[in-house]
């Protein structure tokens, strides 16, 4: 059943009893059931409902190696060793709820605001010398303070604003569920992935981190997707709060939640983002009874790899330096860099203090992280041509599932790095770069493949831009 602005309240693909008993039938899995879906992940098809919470049970250290070392495989086959990079960019914290996990929360008493156009251009220019292309747009949810005319507006003020060196190629828009007609607004807009974590997908849960706001109507929050799809947006990006409820009710709701919309629509997530629950403003974290430690995030993240294995998956700078090298390895394939999680944060970033939605821990700049992921063979990517191209929703889904996907990724990968060294690069990045492009040429198996990469770097050489596939 697809759901509108008017039946969204009849919703009921998230089966609360069956994961419930699908958890409950899984704690009797033995080492050998827990074996044999292991055997079965290997093959890069997904997995079952009851394959995955078996998978959930997995505790011994010679299981989680073989999911680690899965999941790195199916990464590496279907996206290489690129990473793609961006920021977010925070435009407003007016916001009429009440979310006990959030620094935004109305009863939070701070002085609320929204960007000028004039400071939204500031924001954007200093994230294009910090060489972004792509950024995730962040509001609050306030219908008459930061309603969606002011989002469409900003967009159009990030777009036009073009630096010598740089500009935003792609904005991805992580706002409040709305109507079909305000995603059909957003895709005129040219948004990339609409983003909206489902915060908790447990119901009861759910209602009490939203106590008497807007956002305490579940199914409406839960069926954003279904509009969204059906106002001509066809990339969505999901996600939960790891630490409100159980992570493993999560883990298959979100797999439910992908279902239906595969069912319904012909494709799924784009991406899936992981965060975990942050110590913000107006809230303690002993608050919360279902935070979980490094090596149960850790193992979250390989198995959703190895779940849904042409998702993109992505982890903020909520996370270590630590685990966010780590879990590179395991699965995830998008990461922020340089981040400020506060309006107008990217200015005021040295100026005092500022109402962050949450707190950081990877606070290395932007050319650090590029440093950091070329030392561990990784591939910075500044790319956004399938956006550009159309090859968005099911006809990326399509490529990617042909493995025809690493064809078009790494090859711009490599010229995005080289853009950005070029342009942004010190001396010691610049060197890294050219070494690192080198023996990345090598790799590539196709002739002409090989041939265009080396044409586009040299083009960059000489000051061509734009050129990406």
């Amino acid at each position: 059943m697809k759901f509108n602005d008017h039946n969204y309240h009849e919703a009921n693909f998230i089966d609360h009893a069956l994961i419930e008993s699908l958890l409950d039938k899984a704690k009797n899995a033995t080492d050998a059931d827990i074996q044999a879906v292991i055997q079965k992940a290997e093959q890069k098809k997904g997995l079952a409902y009851d394959e995955i919470a078996i998978l959930l049970q997995a505790d011994k250290a010679d299981q989680i190696e073989k999911i680690y070392n899965i999941a790195e495989k199916i990464k590496k086959d279907i996206y290489g060793n690129r990473v793609v990079v961006f920021a977010p960019l925070y435009v407003s914290n007016y916001c009429v709820n009440n979310c006990k996990y959030c620094g935004y929360k109305l009863e939070n008493k701070f002085a609320r605001r929204k960007l000028t156009d004039d400071e939204i251009r500031e924001e954007v220019r200093i994230l294009e010398k910090m060489g972004h292309k792509r950024i995730a747009l962040e509001a609050g949810e306030d219908p008459v303070n930061c309603d969606i005319d002011y989002i469409i507006h900003a967009m159009k003020t990030i777009y036009s604003e073009v630096s010598e060196k740089s500009n935003i190629r792609r904005i991805n828009v992580n706002i409040a569920s709305t109507t079909i007609e305000n995603y059909g607004k957003l895709k005129k807009a040219d948004i990339g992935t609409y983003i909206l974590f489902q915060e908790t997908y447990h119901k009861p849960t759910y209602e009490d981190m939203h106590p008497k706001c807007k956002k305490s109507d579940y199914e409406y929050h839960l069926t954003a997707f279904d509009r969204a799809m059906q106002g001509g947006v066809d990339d969505v990006g999901a996600g939960v709060l790891f630490g409100l409820a159980n992570y493993k009710f999560e883990v298959l709701a979100l797999m439910m939640h992908n279902q239906h919309l595969e069912d319904q629509y012909g494709v799924g997530f784009h991406t899936i983002s992981v965060p975990r629950i942050k110590k913000a403003e107006g809230m303690e974290m002993v608050e919360f009874n279902n935070l979980i430690d490094d090596e149960t995030f850790k193992k979250i993240v390989a198995i959703l790899r190895i779940a849904v294995p042409f998702t993109g998956i992505i982890i903020s700078t909520r996370e270590s330096q630590e685990v966010r090298n780590e879990l590179l390895h395991h699965g995830v394939s998008q990461i922020s860099a340089g981040s400020c999680t506060g309006v107008g944060g990217y200015k005021e970033n040295e100026e005092g203090h500022d109402v962050q939605q949450f707190q950081i821990s990877d606070e290395r700049s932007p050319i650090e992280v590029i440093k950091g992921l070329i030392r561990d063979g990784f591939i910075p990517s500044y790319c956004t041509s399938c956006y550009r191209m159309g090859r968005t929703g099911d006809r990326f889904m399509r490529l990617a599932k042909s493995g025809e996907i690493q064809h078009v990724c790494q090859p711009n990968a490599l010229m995005t790095l080289k853009e950005y060294a070029l342009d942004f690069g010190d001396d010691e990045l610049k060197k890294m770069a050219d070494d690192f492009i080198a023996k990345e040429i090598e790799k590539i198996g196709k002739p002409e493949t090989r041939a265009v990469v080396i044409k586009g770097l040299q083009d960059l050489s000489e000051g061509k831009r734009d050129i990406f596939l």
